[in-house]
């Protein structure tokens, strides 16, 4: 196939970006295995309230990237800001310590127990009295929470409160690891939810619904990072696109001033941006400056 290039409009932050501190910054991040570069200087920002996407081909560094935000493996160069806070995570719990939470494809749910008990899995609640300082915990105000927490994040009632995981349907386990996420940042407030690959091998309807519960955490202020190969659902759910390719975020895309067959050229490199934007966040986080560079192969 013929290579061909275009010279892409990119905006380095959603509007008024630059006056709100963003929730979420990478300056240079970079990650390798021996003589394997997985990252390569990915920089960016986001702010809450919106959702962004990370696409690209197998082996493009999504993944590498998203365990790097999530504190599941260290960076070896670079920068991570939380808030404005820089931070170094040394393993997932760090990262949740500060208000980020990670949904993976394999969800982590616990198929023996029942939905409430998943969403609380870690931070159960005890009974009262002597029964709770013996350890036992309450399942019943553990169900009759998670079902408030779903009813608030869903809008709907969720009718299966008693089922053990293993009975539910994709889209309702997909829900309740996410209501999970979400409900240990509602204690702390906004945050970070990052998703790997929140509709993958869900059905039209499951996948509606999915879709519906990231844009409502997004309403409520939190910050939503997909990982994603569904490109479809990507342009109906993120406000913005970063394509990676070979461990380099090569561009950023407004997911309503692009179109699927210019994201698929991107990601395969039919299509090379002429220029490629860094956005890399002042220290009060109040301005950006732009490294403009020419991608590789670019004359």
């Amino acid at each position: 196939m013929e290579r061909c290039r275009v010279q892409l409009s990119v905006l380095p932050c959603p509007p008024n970006t630059g006056r709100k501190r963003p929730v979420l910054e990478a300056r240079e991040l970079s990650k390798s295995y021996g003589a394997v570069k997985a990252l390569d200087t990915v920089s960016f920002r986001a702010v809450g309230g919106e959702v962004i996407a990370i696409v690209g081909d197998n082996g493009a560094g999504k993944s590498t990237l998203l365990k790097v935000l999530s504190g599941a493996i260290t960076h070896d160069t670079g920068q991570l800001r939380v808030g404005g806070e820089l931070v170094d995570f040394r393993s997932p719990h760090d990262a949740e310590q500060v208000g980020i939470e990670a949904v993976y494809q394999d969800l982590a749910l616990v198929n023996t127990l029942d939905v409430g008990s998943n969403i609380f899995l870690g931070r159960e609640i005890p009974r009262k009295g002597m029964a709770g300082r013996i350890g036992l915990i309450d399942r019943r105000a553990m169900r009759r929470e998670g079902r408030e927490a779903l009813r608030d994040l869903l809008g709907v009632e969720f009718p299966t409160m008693r089922r053990t995981v293993e009975m539910l349907s994709g889209g309702q386990r997909q829900a309740v690891a996410i209501v999970r996420s979400a409900s240990r940042l509602e204690q702390r407030g906004r945050g970070v939810i990052l998703l790997d690959e929140p509709t993958a091998a869900l059905g039209v309807a499951q996948r509606q619904r999915v879709g519906m519960l990231i844009k409502r955490l997004a309403s409520k202020g939190h910050l939503v990072v997909i990982v994603s190969h569904d490109l479809p659902t990507v342009f109906e759910l993120a406000s913005r696109i970063f394509v990676m390719r070979l461990g380099r975020l090569v561009t950023e895309l407004h997911a309503n001033d692009s179109d699927l067959s210019t994201l698929v050229g991107l990601i395969t490199g039919a299509i090379e941006p002429t220029d490629i934007t860094k956005v890399v966040a002042d220290d009060d986080a109040t301005a950006s400056s732009d490294i403009n560079r020419s991608s590789r192969g670019t004359k």
